[in-house]
This record gives C-alpha cells, structure tokens and sequence, in this order.
C-alpha cells in the first residue's frame, strides 16, 4: 500500500470515497457526516494546501483518502483535552475514508500505519498526531486505539451542533 499528494483531477475522486464514507456510517448508524461536512470547498482547500492525499493498494486500486493537517489547527482550540504535546509542532489526521468497494482487507490499519511511520521518518519536526472521532463512531475508536493513540479529551459542536466528538493524540 502506499500514498500520494492529491491535486484538483483527484477531486471528484475525493469526493466520491468520502461520500462512500458518509454513507457507510448513516448505514452504521453514526451521525458522523451526515450533513455538508466534509463539503466539496473542504477537500479542495485540502489538496490546495497539500494535505489530502490518495490511498492505493499494491495493485495500484485507490482504496481510500485522507488529509493531514500541519499544526496549528483551529478545530482543536475548543476541545477540552489534556494534549500531550502543547508546545512542539503537531499534524492533525482528518477525514478519513476507505471506499466500502474494498472494506475487509486491512486497509484502514495499513493506512495509519503508513501514515505515521512517514510522518516519523520524514518529518522529525512533528512531535505528535492528533486525531478525533464523533462518539458514535465505534469502530474508528477501536482503530486509533489499535494504533496507540491516547485519548486526551472531547469537543462539543465542532462540526455540527450538539456532535461529542472525541479527541486523540500520539507522542512521536
């Protein structure tokens, strides 16, 4: 598996993984996206900063999308959280999503596993990497925990009105 920078013909791809995504968690029962969140003028914003990225498997199939944010990111400045790093330069894990198309292989794992150890080797700058999820949404918990992540608090209405999310961050 492995990753690429993606630019504006990457777009509607984008897009389509992340509706796919919405879709996913309204047929779980999260009330994760299930609005104008992540909106179209996000993702673009997202590949013009060079934060969104593409996510393929061995046989070159895209498989999910992701951004990764450079600190400082103002999502966090209302969460209540005990941050682990609050001086040292941190990136933010957003929008997160594999194509249900190829659900079932481990991707999501290799994802973040991917994700981390390139911030680690290729960015030594980066002291950690911060992360939420909306608190119903189980199985992205399970998956930050998996990878190590430490739950350091919550925020309330950040993307939507009355949403808890719940927020994490790893020590590099």
């Amino acid at each position: 598996m492995y990753f690429k920078r993606a630019t504006l013909d990457d777009l509607d791809q984008i897009i389509d993984i992340l509706s796919d995504g919405r879709n996913q968690l309204a047929e779980a029962g999260v009330n994760q996206w299930q609005g104008d969140y992540p909106s179209r003028k996000q993702i673009t914003a997202d590949i013009m900063q060079g934060s969104a990225y593409l996510f393929n498997a061995d046989d070159n199939a895209t498989v999910g999308a992701v951004a990764v944010v450079p600190s400082p990111d103002e999502t966090y400045d209302t969460a209540n959280a005990n941050w682990l790093n609050t001086t040292d330069p941190y990136v933010v894990i957003h929008r997160v999503a594999i194509h249900s198309s190829h659900a079932g292989h481990g991707y999501a794992t290799q994802l973040f596993e991917k994700i981390i150890a390139h911030i680690a080797a290729e960015h030594p700058e980066i002291k950690s990497i911060r992360i939420d999820t909306h608190a119903d949404n189980l199985a992205m918990q399970h998956l930050i925990a998996k990878m190590n992540f430490e739950r350091v608090g919550d925020m309330v209405g950040v993307y939507h009105v009355d949403d808890v999310c719940y927020v994490y961050e790893k020590l590099l």
